[in-house]
């Protein structure tokens, strides 16, 4: 049975990302053509739109605009120095520069998987089941949560994941987890085993508790250390200040 994992303390190097400037949403026009179905759903559903958009970004070839929606079967591209924010119905995703992932549901507004095949995504979810979240290297079945996820395609496509709060299933080549974090906690996912193993233990990098709680405001949520009023030490752990991990589990190898 796959159990929490228990890290090591790593030196964490700077966190590189820029400061992410808020700004007024921005009004979405248009109705998305499809079946009734799709449409009705959309109706329903918390209204998707673009929040801030920078630098050359494409939505299925296409140069992504404020006012466009981004719904479920979507691709999404982002060229150097871009960054886009934006929501799909419960869900709300900052994409940074130099990204490719797609977006995957069986309506516009139910994102049921993102596919990241390069670059970095950070997102929030509602709670919902059969949700994933997949890389060249690994799987991650979400509950409820944000995360940030990096592919890194010059190292192999090896992935950075971190679950900063929630319930996360991960799988990685023959490695399982179930990762429950309230505070980071965070994995490499190789792309080949080494020592046996191709899930690893890593800091929290290169993305900021701002972003995050950012992305849940937009749908009407608050992360976990906002709500417990405490935060941790950024080494990975998943847990805040006095509070400690639960359960045992296997100590995987460093991957520096």
């Amino acid at each position: 049975m796959p159990t929490p994992a228990r890290w090591s303390r790593l030196p964490l190097p700077s966190d590189g990302a820029p400061p992410l400037r808020r700004r007024a949403l921005l009004q979405a026009a248009g109705l998305w053509a499809g079946n009734a179905g799709w449409q009705a759903a959309w109706a329903q559903s918390p209204p998707s739109r673009v929040v801030e958009l920078h630098g050359d970004v494409l939505r299925n070839g296409v140069p992504l605009t404020a006012q466009d929606m981004v719904a479920a079967g979507d691709r999404l591209e982002t060229g150097p120095g871009a960054r886009a924010v934006l929501t799909v119905g419960d869900s709300a995703f900052l994409v940074r520069e130099n990204t490719r992932l797609s977006l995957d549901g069986d309506s516009p507004v139910a994102v049921r998987a993102l596919r990241l095949l390069q670059g970095a995504v950070a997102s929030v979810w509602s709670r919902g089941a059969d949700r994933r979240i997949v890389t060249p290297t690994m799987t991650a079945g979400i509950r409820g949560t944000g995360v940030y996820v990096e592919v890194l395609a010059a190292e192999d496509f090896r992935s950075y994941f971190c679950n900063c709060y929630g319930t996360v299933d991960i799988a990685a080549g023959s490695d399982r987890t179930v990762s429950t974090s309230t505070y980071h906690q965070s994995f490499w996912a190789e792309a080949s085993p080494r020592a046996g193993h191709t899930l690893f233990p890593a800091p929290a990098i290169r993305h900021s508790d701002e972003e995050m709680e950012m992305l849940a405001a937009l749908v009407q949520q608050r992360t976990a250390w906002q709500i417990s009023g405490r935060k941790g030490a950024r080494d990975g752990s998943g847990h805040q200040y006095g509070e400690e991990p639960a359960g045992a589990s296997p100590t995987y190898p460093s991957a520096n």
